[in-house]
């Protein structure tokens, strides 16, 4: 099906017209296209493959597509969320593509995937890939569509081969994953042959013009909103965190160099503007940005801003977004308790995150997120009194501005050093502590829902074996209770539930992405780990 979706876009590059042997090539978002369009990471991605006249792409959503080719050569995917894996396992069937890539013949398109998910840990999903970019893809990309046309009219193993020489492309089947036993833990993970690299390295694009909308359409799930991405990664490091530790060195765009221009490309079609990035207002020109957008000439648009680091929440900030119709704000605090932030190295004062809350209110926003987690190694149950303590003197601080608690269960990440800790099993006792404990005194509280948490974890700890379970709860559903059931049919095939998602790992053990080096070496995560863990006893006075 093909949809006049397409025909409400504004775009913002000039396409190539493709040459007469261009590579017919499908990119797919494994959701709905309103949710796909607003994938900052698949527009640009989308609009680099396009501009390239040796490139044929064509568009790929759950509900709508572009006139697709009848034989395609690269099907792609942008993986963003991990329960789209049901979404990619669909789209491949409807393509008539065999699910497992091992299936797949010259006959049949080389499968790609990349973004967020599979640059964490590609290997729950590795035997539905041939190719997966690990990083970023501003040179990764165009590194992979070159090799590929060097090896266009080779056998499929060949072309495997030659994309595996290219630094961060992963190719799977060329790595042997050995057992210590069917439901053990992992004995080693080898290259097939000496010619294929030991290990792949996550790619890094370290200049300072960043990503910004390629597109603006008024079916985006954000209606009409031009993004602009203001820094990549985070500086603080907090010990849990993918977006930080995933993504390092913390990158800033040049503001007279990228924002200004992209800012200034994007509001002549839209007068909605978004600010992206995982600490917007750590960039050290954020006053001078903050300055351009507070014009007269931009009175008239409407700003959004990501989660901002506490201790940046002015009254200035508070006002500007006011005036641009932002109603409230949201910052990430983790916990109440100073000790709890010290564990997971966040550098922030209690004085600090009610101050933010005064601001906000001074400056004219009606409301407050503030993110947090249970389950935090370390934690005990007074630190969850402190955060009760907490948004209570928010609430006396800054009387009429309407408190929202967010709240997860600490999710162990790759790359982090927080990777070898297993879910708290207290954490679903914890989110019910703090929901008796806030909502009965006007704070909002919401819990992110504990079982998701625990799918989460499973698939980001898991290995290659979780694709035979993953075949199953895609048909039995992705309730928590479908996971069981499908762990239950395949007992003694691979490890437990609470082996990937409760035990802790340890520090010696092949993790399942130990082939694959993120931004730090090993050696430094348990250091950084070393110093959470000092943290942890509570001291005696």
């Amino acid at each position: 099906m093909t949809s006049s979706v397409f025909a409400n876009e504004s775009l913002l590059f000039q396409p190539a017209t493709p040459k007469h042997d261009a590579v017919p090539l499908i990119f797919a978002f494994p959701n709905e296209y309103t949710v796909g369009i607003t994938s900052l990471g698949y527009q640009v991605v989308w609009a680099t493959l396009v501009m390239r006249e040796d490139l044929q792409v064509s568009r790929l959503f759950t509900d709508i597509h572009e006139p697709l080719p009848r034989e395609p050569e690269i099907l792609g995917f942008s993986v963003s969320w991990e329960l789209d894996y049901v979404n990619i396992l669909n789209l491949l069937e409807s393509l008539h593509v065999p699910i497992q890539a091992n299936s797949r013949t010259d006959n049949h398109p080389l499968v790609f995937g990349g973004g967020p998910v599979l640059t964490a840990n590609p290997e729950p999903y590795a035997n539905f890939f041939d190719v997966i970019l690990l990083g970023d893809g501003e040179n990764l990309l165009g590194n992979f569509i070159d090799a590929y046309q060097a090896v266009r009219n080779a056998n499929r193993e060949t072309k495997l081969k030659a994309l595996a020489q290219v630094p961060g492309i992963y190719i799977p089947s060329l790595y042997r994953v050995e057992y210590h036993s069917l439901d053990g833990a992992i004995k080693s993970i080898q290259p097939v042959s000496s010619e294929i690299p030991a290990t792949v390295q996550k790619q890094t694009y370290r200049g300072n013009t960043l990503s910004a909308s390629t597109v603006v359409t008024e079916k985006a799930a954000w209606e009409n909103i031009f993004m602009v991405e203001v820094v990549r990664s985070c500086p603080e490091m907090c010990r849990f965190c993918l977006a930080s530790y995933l993504t390092l060195p913390f990158r800033t765009a040049s503001l007279e160099d990228s924002l200004i221009p992209a800012i200034e490309r994007g509001l002549q079609v839209t007068n909605r503007l978004g600010l992206l990035g995982a600490s917007v207002t750590q960039h050290p020109e954020f006053s001078d940005l903050l300055a351009y957008i507070n014009q007269p000439k931009y009175d008239h648009v409407r700003l959004s801003i990501a989660s901002v680091r506490t201790n940046t929440v002015t009254e200035e900030l508070a006002r500007t977004l006011a005036k641009r119709d932002t109603k409230s704000l949201t910052i990430a605090v983790e916990s109440g308790s100073e000790r709890v932030r010290k564990i997971v190295n966040k550098k922030l004062e209690q004085a600090d995150i009610i101050q933010a809350g005064i601001n906000a209110k001074v400056g004219g926003l009606s409301g407050l997120k503030l993110y947090g987690m249970v389950g935090i190694p370390g934690e005990e149950t007074e630190d969850l009194e402190q955060t009760v303590a907490m948004m209570m003197q928010m609430k006396k601080a800054a009387p009429g501005l309407r408190l929202t608690f967010g709240c997860s269960t600490f999710v162990p990440k790759a790359h982090t050093p927080f990777q070898w800790f297993g879910v708290n099993k207290q954490a679903e006792k914890r989110l019910q502590f703090l929901q008796k404990n806030l909502q009965p005194k006007g704070i909002d509280f919401r819990p992110e829902s504990y079982n998701w948490s625990i799918i989460q974890t499973l698939l980001s700890r898991g290995d290659r074996r979780l694709s035979q379970l993953l075949l199953l709860t895609r048909d039995f559903g992705d309730s928590l209770g479908s996971y069981k059931r499908a762990f239950k049919e395949l007992k003694g095939k691979i490890p437990s539930l609470d082996f990937y998602v409760y035990d802790n790992f340890a520090h010696d053990q092949i993790l399942p992405w130990n082939h694959l080096q993120g931004a730090l070496p090993q050696s430094t995560l348990l250091k950084h780990l070393a110093e959470a863990t000092s943290q942890f006893e509570y001291s005696v006075v």
